[in-house]
């Protein structure tokens, strides 16, 4: 499976890119072709400009971001990496999706229905975060919610796994370790449209 890992964390020795670590060993020890864009690593620039020679509309077609989105063309199944702040993704990642999920490329409009353009492809978001697993059920606005209903399922792309790892602060190393090791399992068995829990 050709598989495209997205990481958004400026730290490379912390629990999220542990996370990112370990997913890309499971997908490549399983014989998957895989690609990756660091963001922080890449020094992406998320700030969006429209000006009388930078249209909206023109984003499609923007060289920049050409390379990403023919890595999104080029996947069968796209995993996303974040840690939540502020009950959110970081400000790189929405960046990113504001500049490469553009109308006309990931998205389009049939009058007034919105079409996915990404159909076919699946997703899994991973996610750290400092809140108690039970607060961010129950109270959390975002937590990966907006990524998977918002942008991802609004683009066709179905996202089959979740993986949340909840008050980092507190976890103990043995709590980390069954965080990886899952998430190296699941790397290791995803197939399209499933995933096994």
């Amino acid at each position: 499976m050709k598989t495209y890992i997205i990481f958004a964390h400026p730290n490379h020795n912390g629990l999220c890119y542990a996370a990112f670590e370990k997913a890309r060993q499971g997908f490549t020890d399983a014989g998957h072709e895989v690609r990756v864009t660091d963001l922080y690593e890449e020094r992406f620039d998320p700030l969006l400009f429209f000006d009388g020679e930078h249209l909206r509309r023109d984003l499609q077609f923007d060289e920049d971001t050409r390379i990403y989105r023919e890595n999104i063309l080029w996947a069968e199944h796209l995993v996303v990496i974040f840690p939540i702040w502020w009950g959110g993704m970081p400000a790189i990642l929405k960046g990113f999706i504001d500049k490469v999920f553009a109308k006309g490329f990931a998205y389009d409009y049939t009058k007034t229905l919105p079409i996915g353009q990404l159909k076919g492809k699946t997703a899994w978001i991973i996610n750290t975060h400092d809140t108690p697993s039970l607060y961010a059920k129950l109270f959390g606005v975002d937590y990966g919610k907006v990524l998977k209903r918002k942008v991802l399922a609004f683009c066709g792309i179905k996202t089959v796994c979740h993986t949340s790892m909840p008050s980092t602060r507190n976890s103990t190393i043995d709590q980390r370790r069954r965080w990886l090791d899952k998430i190296y399992r699941l790397a290791s068995v995803i197939r399209g449209q499933r995933a096994m829990a």
